[in-house]
């Protein structure tokens, strides 16, 4: 039997960008994997700043190239330090870089119908959504195989309005942190 008519494993690819919303999206997929008995295939996907072709015409591009390339290894091994505690993903699989956009490496990589792809839904927002770039919404379109597109954390919303209140020095609302907590406020 060669070894392209052997039976594989199945896989659980994941799209890992480094952002706390791939972080979420990399643990259930390792809890994915665990439940299926399937292989873990993070992937961060990297292109070059300004793209392929400002690459091309850069005075140094295999210097550059590999610098870049560096740098997203180094990326995609902290973010699984982040998530298992060392670059080791502790199940069976392999981390991979892909060079190109992330929607379509991810679909080049999870190409089998048998594949499980779990991605980050990324942020809600209206200027987020006018510009298209959802890389959840291009492989919700586009895939062969099953997507599981996990949303962000409930804190995430809080942490972001947190900051935002932060940044502009603005004072926090304790009372209504109290009534959601369920808590007597007293002023």
């Amino acid at each position: 039997m060669s070894q392209s008519d052997a039976p594989s494993a199945a896989r659980v690819v994941v799209g890992v960008s480094g952002s706390r919303g791939s972080l979420v999206a990399l643990r259930r997929a390792a809890e994915e994997a665990r439940r299926r008995g399937a292989e873990l295939w993070p992937v961060l996907a990297w292109e070059p700043p300004g793209g392929e072709l400002a690459a091309r015409r850069s005075p140094a591009p295999v210097v550059t190239i590999d610098e870049w390339e560096r740098l997203a290894r180094e990326r995609l091994l902290q973010a699984l330090r982040d998530v298992f505690g060392s670059a080791d993903l502790a199940l069976p699989g392999q981390a991979l870089l892909a060079r190109g956009t992330p929607g379509p490496a991810l679909l080049r990589i999870a190409g089998r119908e048998d594949d499980l792809l779990v991605i980050g839904a990324g942020r809600r927002g209206r200027l987020h959504r006018a510009l298209g770039l959802s890389v959840s919404r291009y492989c919700l379109a586009r895939a062969v195989c099953p997507v599981l597109a996990v949303p962000p954390s409930p804190l995430e919303f809080e942490l972001t309005a947190v900051r935002r209140r932060t940044t502009r020095r603005l004072r926090l609302d304790t009372e209504r942190v109290w009534r959601e907590l369920d808590v007597p406020f007293e002023a």
